[in-house]
């Protein structure tokens, strides 16, 4: 099978490697597409220190089942699939039901240096992270699952609910995403946070409302909400946007950290502190959340497919790393698609 491996920082190349095989409770999953992920991009170009050289990342995948191991029930060969990244040990599942994301044994594929993750044609799963997908839908839509299930956790995690005002922090793909994961909550007052044009015109197709962070308050927030914000939810995480959040959301209200933009943070506690404002994290997602970011993904909402800007085969995803590190102007996910022969777009 061929990979994209992380060669050195900085520089990706199409490598061939073994075709794993599946052990008993194991799926091999062929990889239809794949998306990039910021936390790809960002390891990279050594930004985060959680990629390292010699790695197969990708997380955000849709895929084809390929063949079951021993004692895997319930799952066809030849189906649509994705799988959810985050895999706890077998021992710890009834102890971190419904929190599986707070496993310390987790490991999560396309981070764990060790495992050969979903920018490798064939990569291998545990069946229980295997979530089926519809066969009537574009498959390509299928790697918006990871995202919107990330998007899915920050809006539960921020208690979002019909008649909300919500402000989103920045219009990038987890923002957009959180777009979506609003609409599935029943949100519709939204209001968009972003610096590039092109991102705003994405979110205003999703139907938010979109403003200019380069001059955007919490004046211009409450202008554009009818009223100062219940929800924040901040999918950047740097001082100025935290700060934004805090300054636009109610007395009362909530902010809702996604973002993880800089690992240190100055905050003015007084926002918090006097104004009762709750300040809330969100990492990755529940089992839960995944399966309903599935399922919705799965009814081919006309909307989501905004999200995806491009898609480029195999041999092109080294140079869609070096542009997208370079600050191009694409205003929602690249996929690389990893099934040679198939028709390209």
């Amino acid at each position: 099978m061929k990979a994209l491996r992380l060669e050195e920082i900085g520089r990706l190349e199409v490598v061939d490697l073994p075709d794993p095989e599946p052990g008993p409770g194991e799926v091999r999953l062929r990889i239809v597409a794949t998306g990039i992920c910021g936390s790809d991009l960002h390891g990279f170009t050594g930004e985060n220190g959680r990629r390292h050289p010699g790695q197969v990342m990708g997380h955000e995948a849709v895929a084809i089942i390929d063949a079951v191991g021993a004692g895997v029930d319930g799952l066809a060969v030849g189906s649509p699939a994705t799988f959810n990244p985050v895999v706890v040990p077998e021992a710890d599942l009834e102890a971190f039901a419904g929190r599986e994301q707070l496993s310390p044994g987790k490991q999560v594929i396309g981070v764990a240096r060790e495992i050969v993750a979903a920018f490798a044609q064939l990569i291998i799963v545990p069946a229980r992270n295997v979530v089926p997908l519809p066969a009537s839908m574009p498959i390509e839509l299928g790697a918006l699952v990871e995202p919107l299930a990330v998007a899915v956790h920050a809006v539960r995690r921020a208690g979002a609910a019909p008649g909300d005002r919500v402000l989103v922090v920045g219009g990038g793909p987890i923002g957009q995403s959180v777009v979506l994961a609003l609409q599935m909550a029943g949100v519709e007052r939204v209001a968009v946070t972003e610096l590039a044009p092109s991102r705003r015109a994405l979110v205003e197709r999703l139907g938010a409302s979109a403003l200019d962070a380069a001059a955007a308050d919490a004046a211009a927030v409450t202008e554009a909400l009818g009223g100062p914000a219940d929800v924040a939810i901040d999918a950047v995480g740097v001082e100025a946007t935290v700060r934004l959040a805090l300054e636009a959301t109610r007395l009362g209200g909530t902010v809702c950290l996604v973002g993880m933009g800089a690992p240190k943070l100055g905050l003015d506690a007084y926002l918090v502190s006097t104004g009762e404002r709750a300040l809330v994290g969100s990492f990755t997602y529940t089992a839960q959340d995944f399966a309903d970011a599935a399922a919705w993904i799965g009814q081919a909402p006309a909307q989501a497919g905004e999200l995806i800007s491009r898609v480029v085969p195999l041999e092109e995803g080294p140079g869609a790393f070096v542009e997208l590190a370079g600050h191009a102007d694409v205003p929602g996910k690249v996929l690389v698609r990893l099934d040679q022969g198939e028709e390209q777009r």
